[in-house]
């Protein structure tokens, strides 16, 4: 039988009611919290080099500052993220800990290797669109602070993936060169994002919990399905294909049968054996240890200011 607060909190979810920082929850649905918002964090801040790399060698200026921009609006996401988790009783030390011991995870999709200039576009288009269909239930989702985030977050995401789109509309129009680039680009990166929504989770309980307490609203194969019905019409307008035999349109289903996916690839990235796991991690972590002189400052000034504080008011 459930408790009193147990009750309460269950009538708050069936309500749409948000919970927040400070209302009662079950221990369980708070670690799934920190779990699910951590781990996307990460992942923020993590997708952030294999763009970064890109930044000096774009092909124009017009094309740095967007890449620039959209860098920088990745850095804000991780912010908005941890700072939601910390609500949640957890340290972002405690959380930059795990990431760099490898405790916590990321996307796996920030563990392939970006080789060309059409690789960036193909991120914007492909990896940040299936982020959005990911993320858009989340404005939902039934923890507040996380609702609150994912709102803002979701509008960048939708800009970013507008202009990777807009980047290989041009590549489109080029040369053969350029159109075998972004050709090679699809093939690389369509199934690393199908499998950014993670494996069949229908008889999942932590899916089933999941979905009773409105953290996720969609399983993962609803989601892909969705995406993939998206881009096999928007991959028409690149005059390109996407690289899956089996993709085809089921009229009786209403949408398009696609090909197995090879789940063996995608856990042997998530236990760190991808093409960049080692490269990302050691990046992460050498910036931690450059900046531990930073936050040694911030630390020491605050304490100074406090101590200025206290004389006064005595």
């Amino acid at each position: 039988m459930l408790s009193h607060e147990a009750q309460h909190f269950q009538e708050k979810i069936d309500r749409e009611i948000k919970i927040e920082p400070k209302d009662w929850m079950p221990e369980k649905y708070r670690q799934t919290l920190i779990r699910q918002i951590s781990q996307h964090a990460h992942s923020e801040i993590i997708g952030m080099l294999p763009e970064g790399n890109w930044i000096t060698r774009a092909p124009s200026l017009k094309r740095k500052a967007i890449l620039l921009a959209k860098v920088q609006d990745e850095a804000g996401h991780g912010l908005y993220l941890y700072a939601a988790a910390e609500t949640l009783g957890i340290s972002r030390d405690e959380m930059y800990h795990q990431l760099h011991t490898g405790k916590a995870k990321y996307s796996s999709i920030f563990n392939y290797p970006t080789l060309t200039w059409a690789d960036m576009g193909v991120v914007g288009w492909l990896v940040d669109g299936a982020a959005i269909m990911n993320q858009v239930p989340l404005c939902r989702t039934s923890y507040g602070p996380y609702a609150r985030a994912m709102v803002r977050i979701c509008k960048e995401e939708s800009f970013h993936q507008r202009q990777g789109f807009d980047s290989l509309l041009v590549l489109s129009k080029g040369t053969p060169g350029q159109r075998r680039m972004l050709q090679d680009a699809i093939n690389r990166w369509w199934w690393p994002s199908l499998m950014m929504f993670g494996p069949t989770d229908d008889a999942s309980p932590n899916t089933v919990q999941s979905m009773q307490w409105k953290i996720k609203r969609f399983t993962n194969d609803e989601l892909r399905q969705k995406f993939v019905d998206v881009c096999a019409e928007q991959v028409k307008l690149l005059g390109c294909t996407l690289p899956d035999p089996d993709l085809k349109w089921n009229a009786e289903r209403g949408h398009y049968d696609f090909g197995a996916i090879n789940w063996q690839e995608f856990w042997n990235v998530v236990s760190g054996n991808g093409p960049c796991n080692k490269e990302r991690l050691e990046a992460r972590r050498k910036a931690w240890d450059n900046g531990a002189w930073v936050r040694e400052a911030a630390s020491a000034y605050a304490a100074k200011q406090q101590a200025k504080q206290a004389v006064a008011a005595a």
